[in-house]
């Protein structure tokens, strides 16, 4: 929907007021794995202002073992720090002296329109994090119309997320060795109604995660892959060692000719998250999927791979128009938004910030990152002289 100047004028001063960032969805939140009140280490949580607001606050309510976990990054954590920092290097051209009455931040993807290009990128175990998991998340995705992607590894069935969204979901999919296995999970998402197959390309093995193994991280006995239950892949307290890259839940098999395969067995449009190279870009255009999603894996992978929004305007050249490009991967401000959509990028997907949401406040936090991300991305768009999503192109990047 269009969001007028003066709405965006007033929240500019209120950004994280309860009032201005969201209803509160799910009701109340559930206490930590700490026993402790969501945000009571850090006060009140509507006395958080923005995302690192919120970082510091979940810090502080999560074990530590969950929160080594989310935010680790791949062997010296280089490429995890370059996500983030590329984004602070690109510098944005105001303009002035256009009418931004009227904002209109609507992209249509995949025949859908979305009031905005922001969405929840699949992450695992988000019990590690609060006791409802998945069904805290989908609650917050449908009170800020948000868009969630649900992972093979979540800690609650798909149908469960399914039973309690009101906004679209899609399904990230890990592709299993057991490929019958892998033919049940696309055949349950598309029948609990998702909307889209994300197949992650970029894991055949586990990165060098070497700050998961110094805080011993192991899912809890209490946890569950529960998509995966009843098979082999679903045990818990798996995590990777010096001698073991693979894992149970992967397949280093997994080769483009299986992705007609996919096509051949679900009627949803397929993207590919994972794509880096232009190379693989153009394999995907030929490929025949409904899209691509430039990442990096949360820089869990390959350390000393470039950043995602470095990667990105060679993705999208090579791609051409073809099929939308969708991009994750150190997205903290709305001014990081508004350059994505800059740089060719059709929508942006943020992981980490929303689980500090939901580790300080539940449903209501997940809600409030959102809409934290929408409204400095408005403000951007305003002060940048962008009325519209059609407006932002690479000429408000200042070279």
């Amino acid at each position: 929907m269009s969001t007028s100047r003066r709405e965006v004028l007033r929240s500019a001063g209120a950004l994280a007021s309860a009032a201005a960032l969201g209803s509160a969805a799910g009701g109340c939140a559930q206490p930590t794995a700490r026993s402790q009140a969501p945000g009571a280490a850090a006060g009140n949580p509507t006395d958080l202002f923005d995302i690192s607001d919120f970082e510091r606050a979940a810090k502080k309510v999560m074990p530590s073992m969950a929160w080594e976990y989310i935010s680790g990054g791949a062997a010296d954590e280089i490429t995890l720090r370059w996500n983030h920092e590329a984004y602070e290097r690109l510098r944005l051209k105001p303009r002035a002296l256009v009418d931004v009455s009227r904002l209109d931040t609507r992209v249509r993807l995949l025949g859908r329109e979305l009031p905005f290009p922001i969405l929840l990128a699949p992450t695992a175990y988000q019990k590690l994090t609060h006791p409802d998991g998945e069904v805290a998340t989908a609650r917050g995705a449908g009170a800020s119309d948000a868009t969630m992607v649900v992972s093979t590894m979540a800690n609650v069935t798909l149908e469960d997320v399914a039973a309690v969204a009101t906004r679209p979901l899609w399904f990230q999919l890990y592709v299993q060795p057991d490929r019958e296995l892998t033919r049940q999970l696309v055949q349950r998402a598309e029948k609990a109604g998702y909307e889209a197959l994300v197949v992650t390309v970029d894991a055949p093995v586990l990165g060098a995660r070497y700050r998961e193994l110094r805080a011993n991280f192991a899912l809890p006995s209490r946890l569950e892959r529960a998509n995966l239950r009843g098979h082999a892949a679903a045990a818990s307290g798996f995590h990777p060692t010096e001698q073991s890259i693979f894992s149970a839940t992967l397949d280093p098999t997994l080769t483009w000719k299986d992705i007609d395969w996919f096509k051949s067995i679900t009627r949803l449009p397929i993207l590919l998250k994972g794509i880096q190279n232009p190379a693989d870009a153009e394999r995907a255009v030929a490929a025949g999927v409904a899209g691509i999603i430039v990442s990096n894996h949360g820089a869990r992978d390959l350390d000393t791979a470039p950043a995602t929004i470095d990667e990105l305007p060679d993705v999208v050249a090579k791609v051409g128009g073809k099929l939308p490009v969708l991009i994750d991967g150190g997205i903290r401000r709305g001014t990081d938004v508004l350059k994505a959509i800059a740089l060719g990028a059709t929508a942006v997907l943020i992981g980490r910030p929303y689980l500090f949401g939901l580790a300080v406040d539940g449903a209501r936090g997940v809600t409030r990152i959102v809409n934290i991300l929408r409204r400095e991305f408005e403000i951007a768009m305003a002060l940048c002289g962008r009325a519209s999503i059609a407006d932002i192109d690479a000429s408000l990047i200042w070279r």
